[in-house]
């Protein structure tokens, strides 16, 4: 589009209303109150595009909003028990507490609906004169002279042969002195930027998984509020990496999740149908006896750690939070650290500001980081993941609980720093090497199908958008995706986006990016690199209420 945009300018500007990002905008008006902050969301309102467990560790809020306790917040039921679990096909053995780490204990935390936490936080935000504008995707990095000066929000209205149609609307520069990524995992403005600046350099492979979620009314009968119960084994291959949740909130609602480690090998695997077999082992199953489903919803989940974090300050800004990739693995969090990154990332922009300075580079951002509370966490756990790619669950899981017992009580690793190995679309092998695997047909009482569970996130697109999923190479799609790799895109998408119609040379890629719920998994996991994931028209995508 040549039309040109309409300017806006503030000292700082955040993409995305996460908890890295509200965090950011309101340490910057707690700390300089006349500082000009907007943050814009891609989700219709904030919360809308938030999927998490969650289990939230308090730390980071305690350091925000010191007096979070006393206001009337949605965090509200205390971990009141805390269970890990190994499966097998029909049996629970319960793992004594006495041999887990200390870090892995959630007394302190609590159980929420992040979505609900980012809500809360938008309204703390916007009381100290944060802007907020929902709805607008941030679809552009702004550079001039190789230094990011703002961000450009998508184009409305574009048909789908990519001309403006009749209520084409062109997308606004937003301008500023600093931008802050805040987009979570794989956000498509933090790829770039990383890519353009080369901020992953020095780093590690980035590692990711799939999550799952899905909340369900239960009896009474079957709720204990407060109760965090996590599991490995079952449904998942020894080889296949990752772990199940279940969380008892408020309200009689329970929510239940897989995640799958996205270095798995075989193509045939389909890590939503895992998700709906889990509900079927005995000890899950009878939590949802006579239970309701609410809701649904998948993401992508950073698990590189601490050698996989990239260069944080770039000429003009910073990524924070899970663009950043800042999740605890093993404690499955990453809440606490968001909040702590846009606080640190926040005083480093205000300590540039009041010393005049203005679209550089934070330079003692990344050193900060890491030798702050959120390094000190990541250090701690930094070879779990290897340990569990190379090693496998069983074996993986002891090996990592002796990292981190000698990580706690000598502050040393048996093992020093792990790497990791290789990017996870370069782990899946060929068909050929793989049996296809049977999955148990959906009852539709317990276990569901892809589109009816898109259907409860209340994901919508704009019918007659251009597709915000892209294949650069149709061709390379054929030979090598459905030929060589039997198609994993039709398995490892949570939503039923991809497809192939036909056989043989007639055989055709359908994409149905309306049902799209925004993972990323498919820019993570294509085995050739061939899928980008962009963002479509703001507003676009789920609609998760609480989850």
């Amino acid at each position: 589009m040549t039309e040109p945009r309409e300017e806006m300018e503030f000292d700082v500007v955040i993409v995305g209303a996460g908890p890295a990002g509200l965090s950011a905008a309101i340490r910057l008006k707690q700390l300089s109150p006349d500082l000009a902050v907007l943050v814009v969301e891609k989700g219709a309102e904030v919360g809308s595009h938030i999927l998490s467990g969650a289990v939230i560790d308090p730390t980071g809020l305690d350091l925000l909003l010191p007096d979070w306790r006393e206001r009337d917040t949605p965090i509200k039921t205390a971990v009141s028990a805390d269970q890990f679990l190994w499966l097998t096909q029909t049996a629970a053995i319960p793992l004594p507490g006495f041999i887990m780490p200390p870090l892995m204990s959630n007394h302190g935390n609590y159980v929420v609906s992040l979505g609900k936490v980012c809500r809360w936080l938008a309204a703390e935000a916007e009381a100290l004169g944060v802007d907020i504008y929902p709805g607008f995707a941030g679809a552009e990095l702004l550079i001039e002279d190789g230094v990011v000066v703002g961000v450009a929000t998508g184009d409305m209205g574009v048909e789908k042969s990519g001309e403006p149609g009749p209520n084409f609307a062109r997308g606004i520069a937003l301008k500023g002195k600093y931008v802050l990524l805040a987009e979570g995992v794989r956000g498509s403005l933090s790829k770039r930027t990383i890519a353009a600046f080369g901020l992953a350099k020095q780093a590690d492979f980035p590692k990711y998984g799939i999550g799952f979620k899905e909340i369900w009314r239960v009896t009474d009968a079957n709720h204990r509020p407060g109760l965090v119960q996590h599991t490995l084994g079952w449904p998942l291959h020894n080889l296949v990496g990752g772990g199940s949740y279940l969380y008892h909130l408020e309200d009689n609602q329970v929510a239940i999740g897989l995640v799958v480690h996205l270095d798995y090998k075989n193509p045939y695997l389909s890590p939503f149908d895992e998700f709906q077999r889990l509900k079927t082992h005995p000890a899950i199953r009878q939590t949802f006896a006579g239970a309701t489903r609410l809701s649904y919803g998948a993401r992508a989940i950073s698990e590189g750690g601490y050698q996989s974090i990239p260069k944080l300050a770039f000429p003009g800004g910073a990524l924070i939070g899970d663009s950043a990739g800042l999740v605890n693995l093993p404690r499955i969090k990453g809440s606490h650290n968001a909040v702590l990154s846009g606080m640190l990332a926040a005083e480093h922009v205000v300590t540039a500001l009041a010393s005049g300075r203005a679209n550089d580079t934070l330079a003692d951002l990344d050193a900060a980081l890491r030798a702050g509370p959120i390094g000190r966490d990541l250090h701690k756990v930094r070879n779990v993941k290897p340990l569990l790619a190379k090693f496998g669950t069983l074996l993986g899981m002891g090996l990592a609980g002796i990292d981190m017992w000698c990580m706690t009580l000598f502050g040393l690793s048996p093992f020093g720093t792990l790497r990791h190995s290789q990017a996870d679309h370069t782990a899946l092998e060929p068909a050929a090497q793989h049996r296809p695997i049977n999955y148990p047909k959906r009852d539709d009482v317990l276990t569901f199908d892809r589109l009816s569970s898109v259907f409860i996130s209340g994901t919508h697109h704009a019918e007659n958008q251009p597709s915000h999923l892209h294949v650069a190479d149709m061709a390379l799609q054929k030979s090598s995706e459905l030929d060589i790799f039997a198609g994993p895109s039709t398995r490892y998408c949570p939503a039923g986006v991809y497809e192939w119609i036909g056989q043989g040379d007639d055989a055709r890629f359908v994409i149905n990016a309306q049902n799209c719920v925004h993972c990323k998994t498919c820019d993570i996991k294509d085995p050739n690199q061939n899928l980008d994931w962009v963002v479509p028209e703001g507003g676009g995508g789920p609609n998760y209420v609480n989850m």
